[in-house]
């Protein structure tokens, strides 16, 4: 399957920019099954990129300074990608980072009463691992439904699950935050997904892998209830939101700012 993908992401500032800086992680990543068919392009308005790089996780960053007295920054993402069918299994760990580093809590992932209530109500009757992982994802999807606007980017895992609904990343987190106190490294993965329903969208999508022994590292998709497939394209990977956001920045300045984002995800 071929997917081609338009993204723009739209800042716009009440006052000129003084200083500033964004973080971008908008290329997808190649790796057995998918492929990139035509070039990526990354196209700045109102900045200026500084240089490229590739992080600890194997995330392509670009960095970019927003143009001195700027009053909006657009960044305009563009290309192709191939995918085949892989039933989201990634395989063997590979890459600089050691598995056990995914067992690590962080602010966002860091498990509390909640959570740990979460794991101990799964009880112990499963067939194998894998079959206790997509419980967990059922349960969470069932004790936090999907519901837009009652959450943030730096909602935690537990905050999270103690409210009445979240977002992807916030079903992410949790997932996450609940196979490493299993003992599953696990990590967050943001990407594109082509919808069945619609081309236009208004975010990127974020689920998680967990790994597991002699197979390596799957995907569980908690906000669709399934596992990811061939119209899924991983951009990147972290710890947890704050590795694998697509745009993060800093700023100097009064400037307050507005953020419209259009995206396309289509064969």
């Amino acid at each position: 399957m071929k997917l081609r993908v338009e993204h723009t992401t739209h800042y716009q500032y009440d006052s000129p920019v003084r200083y500033a800086l964004q973080q971008l992680k908008l290329t997808p990543k190649e790796r057995p099954g998918q492929q990139l068919i035509h070039d990526w392009t990354i196209a700045i308005d109102g900045g200026s990129q500084q240089f490229h790089y590739t992080d600890h996780h194997g995330n392509g960053v670009d960095l970019i300074a927003v143009d001195s007295g700027a009053r909006e920054l657009v960044i305009r993402c563009a290309g192709e990608v191939e995918l085949v069918t892989w039933d989201g299994v990634i395989g063997p760990h590979r890459g600089p980072m050691p598995l056990w580093s995914f067992l690590r809590r962080t602010p966002l992932t860091r498990p509390g009463r909640g959570v740990r209530a979460l794991v101990s109500s799964l009880g112990r009757d499963f067939a194998s691992d894998i079959e206790r992982a997509h419980a967990l994802s059922a349960l969470i999807l069932e004790k936090l439904p999907y519901r837009i606007g009652v959450t943030d980017a730096e909602t935690t895992a537990e905050t999270a699950l103690s409210g009445e609904g979240g977002v992807c990343q916030d079903h992410t987190h949790i997932f996450i935050s609940a196979m490493r106190q299993l003992g599953h490294p696990a990590r967050y993965v943001s990407g594109y997904l082509m919808m069945n329903d619609r081309t236009h969208q208004d975010a990127t999508h974020a689920w998680a892998e967990a790994h597991f022994d002699n197979i390596g590292w799957i995907g569980f998709d908690v906000s669709n209830g399934h596992s990811p497939d061939r119209r899924y394209i991983r951009v990147a990977t972290g710890l947890d939101y704050r590795d694998a956001a697509p745009v993060r920045g800093m700023r100097y300045g009064a400037a307050q700012e507005n953020l419209v984002v259009q995206l396309q995800v289509q064969q």
